[in-house]
């Protein structure tokens, strides 16, 4: 809201009329204020709230209803769920959907929730899986991914990239197999790298290719993120267990921190570009820190200074020029 004070200081300067005052002053009081944002997080914490409240519910109260009922209950909710969605549905379309209400995009989250909980719940009382843990983590994937391009629901989407993430690690690893071994963190490590840039290049080609353009950020920012976090820890862990050798980890982090850079320049997204400025941070760090372990003596201690010195006035820079960077000012 614009202050009266600094309005009448435009007047006295001769910069604003009284009728232009008087025009800013009656919108600044009579303008509507949005509440989208509060009301759908609102809405989104209610629906997650809903699913555990019901189960804290059901759980209290196991021996008088049974199992048999509480499974039918789930499953019939979910079935209504899923059916209120797709009666409501908007023609598919490989822009941004436009719905009339956000109710069935709740709905639709509810019935992904309530299909995550009869699973979990089948799985915990009949081992109905048994110790096929890839089936119980690779059949969330299979139904969400589709089912967010189809209603157009990104916070499906990101619990199909989730239940994906899941599925490879468990393939990897299974849950009996977590032990500290090598090869076995070393495969963990890969796979995680693999499984990132394919979610960024995947981003990047529903960008370019005008693909659900608006997925693009979630894909980008969870593929890049698992990689960078997996090559990260591996540089850092490179003589305990590596999937690459070093110089590779090193251009992998440094090549995509740049890439997010570029990213974030194009599609003006200060995450981004604080994702690549973090990571490749990081790296350089540790390179610089390698170099000074390689025998420069009491030089190092300075030249150590010296480099934190300079991050800070990189930070202050970046902080200060972010609009510039990013074409926004």
């Amino acid at each position: 809201m614009i202050p009266d004070q600094l309005l009448d200081d435009l007047q006295t300067a001769q910069l604003l009329s009284a009728a232009q005052a008087a025009a800013i002053r009656e919108d600044e009081q009579h303008r509507p204020f949005s509440l989208h944002y509060e009301l759908r997080a609102a809405l989104y914490l209610g629906v997650t709230l809903l699913a555990g409240g019901l189960g804290v519910l059901l759980y209290q109260h196991l021996s008088d209803i049974g199992h048999g009922v509480i499974i039918g209950s789930m499953g019939l909710l979910m079935v209504a769920s899923f059916g209120y969605a797709i009666w409501h549905k908007q023609p598919f379309t490989w822009g941004q959907t436009r719905p009339a209400s956000f109710v069935p995009d709740y709905v639709l989250l509810l019935g992904c929730l309530l299909f995550l909980a009869l699973e979990t719940y089948l799985q915990v009382q009949y081992n109905f899986f048994g110790s096929y843990y890839r089936l119980a983590t690779i059949i969330p994937a299979v139904l969400f991914l589709p089912l967010a391009y189809h209603f157009d629901q990104r916070g499906v989407l990101a619990m199909g990239l989730t239940a994906l993430a899941s599925w490879v690690g468990v393939s990897i690893a299974p849950l009996s197999a977590f032990t500290e071994n090598s090869l076995l963190s070393s495969r963990l490590g890969g796979a995680a790298v693999l499984l990132g840039l394919a979610l960024t290049g995947a981003g990047l080609y529903s960008d370019f290719a005008d693909r659900k353009r608006h997925f693009a950020f979630m894909y980008i920012s969870l593929g890049a993120n698992l990689a960078l976090l997996a090559a990260t820890v591996s540089l850092f862990d490179f003589y305990l267990y590596s999937f690459l050798p070093e110089a590779l980890l090193v251009l992998l982090i440094l090549g995509l921190s740049a890439g997010l850079v570029w990213y974030a320049r194009r599609s003006h997204s200060y995450l981004f570009l604080l994702m690549g400025a973090v990571y490749g941070y990081i790296t350089i760090t540790y390179l610089f820190f390698q170099l000074l372990d390689s025998g420069l003596g009491e030089a190092a201690f300075m030249l150590g200074m010296l480099y934190f010195v300079g991050s800070a006035a990189g930070v202050i820079y970046l902080f200060v020029n972010a609009k510039k960077i990013l074409r926004l000012a």
